[in-house]
């Protein structure tokens, strides 16, 4: 029996259409989408058509719609922050908790801190970056409201500076994801508890042993000493914070 393609409807060309425009960069983050008008007459559509296409892109956060004098149809281009929530709400609707993705960076950062390492360029794409991290964490570490996200810096330039795009979007989102929880925990403003002097010491030596090891180029040392370290900055922030589902919302508070 022979199959039937289904054709795509009026509104998801125009949206394919407008959703490439968006993804090749032709339409960049903050433009606005010509008023509808100019849209039906470049593409021939119905309004009704448009509208749907227009609903479309706003589904896959692409756009976002302002009512009023001043509205119009803002693009937005795909972020690891979106990706982040995105992620961070499908974990929360499986009970997912912290630990789950505590858990699954325990295994996947140290393979970036060991790419890193293997990167033949480390030398200017990835020691300089994860030098001025450690300098900006040795200047605050008096600092405890600051360590937290001076710490975590870190490590998502670990990840950023592997050399892998879909793992550094994906890896980088569950950096996001662990680094709200750990905020939740630690952070002043939130009423969490500060961490020890100690405890950041540690880390801090911990941090700059690591970058030696990527600096020698020594990928084993890398991935060793990454997973030591998250091994017992995981046991530190668990036992100190409730491993309660992740929570989305903490994402879209994040600054």
């Amino acid at each position: 029996m022979t199959q039937r393609i289904r054709q795509p409807r009026v509104a998801e060309i125009v949206a394919a259409r407008l959703r490439d425009d968006i993804l090749s960069g032709r339409l960049k983050e903050g433009d606005v989408l010509p008023p509808q008008d100019g849209l039906l007459a470049e593409f021939g559509v119905s309004p009704p058509a448009l509208r749907e296409a227009i609903h479309i892109l706003e589904s896959d956060g692409l756009i976002s719609v302002r009512r009023g004098n001043m509205g119009g149809a803002v693009v937005h281009q795909p972020s690891a922050d979106r990706t982040a929530h995105m992620i961070s709400m499908v974990l929360q609707s499986r009970s997912a908790t912290p630990a789950d993705v505590s858990g699954a960076l325990l295994h996947l950062e140290p393979i970036c801190a060991g790419m890193c390492a293997a990167r033949p360029d480390r030398m200017t794409e990835v020691v300089p970056y994860l030098e001025k991290e450690i300098e900006r964490q040795t200047a605050h570490l008096a600092d405890h409201a600051q360590y937290v996200p001076n710490a975590r810096r870190f490590h998502e330039a670990v990840v950023s500076r592997c050399g892998n795009e879909p793992m550094i979007l994906l890896i980088g989102s569950l950096e996001l994801i662990w680094s709200a929880h750990e905020s939740s925990v630690w952070g002043d403003e939130t009423g969490g508890d500060p961490m020890n002097d100690k405890t950041m010491r540690a880390a801090l030596r911990d941090h700059q042993r690591l970058l030696e090891a990527i600096r020698d180029g020594n990928e084993a040392r890398a991935v060793r000493l990454a997973t030591d370290h998250l091994a017992a900055a995981r046991r530190n922030t668990l036992a100190a914070g409730t491993d309660k589902t992740i929570e989305a919302k903490l994402i879209s508070q994040a600054p």
